[in-house]
């Protein structure tokens, strides 16, 4: 690469996992499944699906140990699977307060 970058940025932009390929645009994009779920924070927590939290949190458990597997580790995988898990958790524990009367939580009321 021959344009005027500082060293840290050729380096991130020249890595395995960088920029020019798909390892770094695929979990960039995974993002937005993160943004999402937090936007569902205002939601009340009779509404939010069980089955989606759990698929999330299963994904976002799997792909963290993965990416610390795979050569080059992904660290840009690691941390967006990491928020999701932990959106995730969190929405989990917010569907476990719900009351029976509510739906409790599997929604059956």
């Amino acid at each position: 690469m021959k344009m005027p970058l500082p060293e840290p940025v050729k380096a991130m932009c020249m890595h395995a996992a960088g920029p020019f390929t798909i390892f770094f645009w695929a979990p960039t994009f995974k993002w937005f499944i993160t943004f999402s779920n937090l936007k569902d924070l205002e939601r009340p927590a009779e509404n939010v699906s069980p089955y989606q939290q759990i698929a999330i949190f299963a994904t976002g458990v799997i792909w963290m140990r993965y990416s610390t597997q795979i050569t080059p580790v992904n660290y840009n995988l690691l941390i967006v699977n990491f928020f999701m898990a932990a959106s995730a958790g969190y929405m989990i524990y917010r569907k476990m307060q719900v009351p029976a009367e509510k739906g409790g939580f599997w929604g059956k009321k």
